[in-house]
């Protein structure tokens, strides 16, 4: 299996929007695109379990490397595991259901469907990232186009929200960069290449400081308490793929780099500030649960539950056992699938309703009998 044509997939099928000349040749590619990412991401799920079926243990399957710049040590590298497999699944999922629930979208419709499939692109090069530089080049593609959906898509206070989610994210990006670049110059090896950084012993110190820049730079990305405050705003903002996109894929950017990047290459900075990560984990579990019960609007419930559902992610990391660590990577694909498919609900009920607030929407099933049956 070639790893290359999951980011080529989603990078030829932005060429082929943006070719098109028509709204509804436009949708049909984004469909089109979107099916044949589904369809690649079980072939690459078959080929995963026929290689360990057949005895290949190696900690990464179908390697790929191509040295950018050998004398920064900067390589094109990818590979996947079962955590990397788990996460490209659920990234082809939420993009053909998110394509499918915007078929009625008008408003430049060949910029928003450019956008959501580039937001795949990101999600797939991230999650198969073996080198930091390209992992983190993978995470910038994916916060650009949200800005853009929820600023010109959006609803309700969009620009506002819009700006928050950059601003945050972007700070969050800077912390991973920051950390990232403490790992490259503080390891004896100087090398972005992650498999590399886990075999070596970075030095105590080293792992101290950057250890936190980059658990809390990608925590950012997953709602780690305090800084959770856009997930609400920006969920509510956005158009309903942007919203799924957000929680069923952009949360789980931040939870996979904690687990990939931060933990696994730093375990004594993860021992050191294990009780500190567990104590923020459980308020935002506890947190997110009680403002979900206040909220009458439903993008604000989804927004809230999903902080305390990313709060259990960040827990069963923090616990440092392989149990835990298991339950996180279930409960971000559990997440994922959960709170995408309800923003596609929230998102149909509000086509024909004109109303996100629970206490106007008495009698559904007579404004959508079939959706409100099934």
């Amino acid at each position: 299996m070639n790893l290359l044509v999951p980011i080529l997939l989603p990078l030829l099928t932005t060429v082929v929007i943006l070719l098109m000349r028509n709204a509804t040749g436009v949708k049909w590619a984004a469909l089109i695109g979107a099916s044949a990412q589904f369809v690649l991401a079980f072939i690459l799920l078959f080929a995963f379990y026929k290689e360990r079926a057949g005895g290949n243990d190696a900690q990464m399957l179908f390697e790929l490397q191509y040295n950018w710049f050998p004398s920064w040590h900067i390589a094109f590298h990818l590979g996947v595991d079962g955590i990397s497999v788990a996460m490209i699944l659920l990234t082809s999922f939420v993009v053909i259901a998110g394509v499918l629930v915007s078929w009625n979208v008008t408003k430049m419709t060949k910029e928003f469907y450019f956008l959501l499939i580039l937001l795949s692109l990101g999600a797939y090069g991230f999650f198969m990232s073996l080198d930091l530089f390209i992992l983190f080049f993978f995470l910038e593609i994916a916060v650009i186009p949200k800005y853009l959906l929820i600023g010109i898509w959006g609803s309700g206070k969009k620009e506002y929200a819009a700006n928050k989610l950059a601003l945050m994210l972007m700070g969050g990006s800077a912390l991973v960069l920051v950390g990232l670049l403490g790992v490259y110059f503080g390891s004896p090896t100087k090398t972005f290449d992650l498999i590399t950084l886990s075999q070596i012993n970075i030095p105590v110190t080293v792992q101290k400081i950057c250890f936190p820049l980059l658990f809390v730079g990608f925590g950012v990305f997953t709602a780690l308490f305090p800084f959770h405050t856009w997930v609400p705003d920006g969920h509510s903002a956005a158009p309903t793929a942007g919203s799924m996109f957000l929680a069923g894929i952009s949360m789980k950017l931040g939870g996979y780099g904690c687990l990939r990047v931060a933990t696994y290459i730093m375990p004594e900075g993860a021992k050191e500030y294990a009780n500190i990560i567990i104590v923020l984990s459980t308020i935002a579990i506890l947190y997110g649960a009680f403002a979900t019960m206040m909220q009458k609007d439903l993008k604000y419930i989804n927004a809230y539950s999903s902080v305390s559902h990313c709060g259990f992610v960040l827990l069963g990391i923090g616990m440092l056992t392989k149990t835990a660590m298991t339950g996180a990577v279930m409960q971000m694909v559990s997440h994922g699938l959960m709170t995408a498919l309800f923003f596609a609900v929230i998102g149909m009920i509000y086509e024909r309703t004109h109303t996100r607030q629970v206490n106007e929407m008495g009698g559904l099933l007579k404004v959508m009998p079939f959706i409100t049956t099934v």
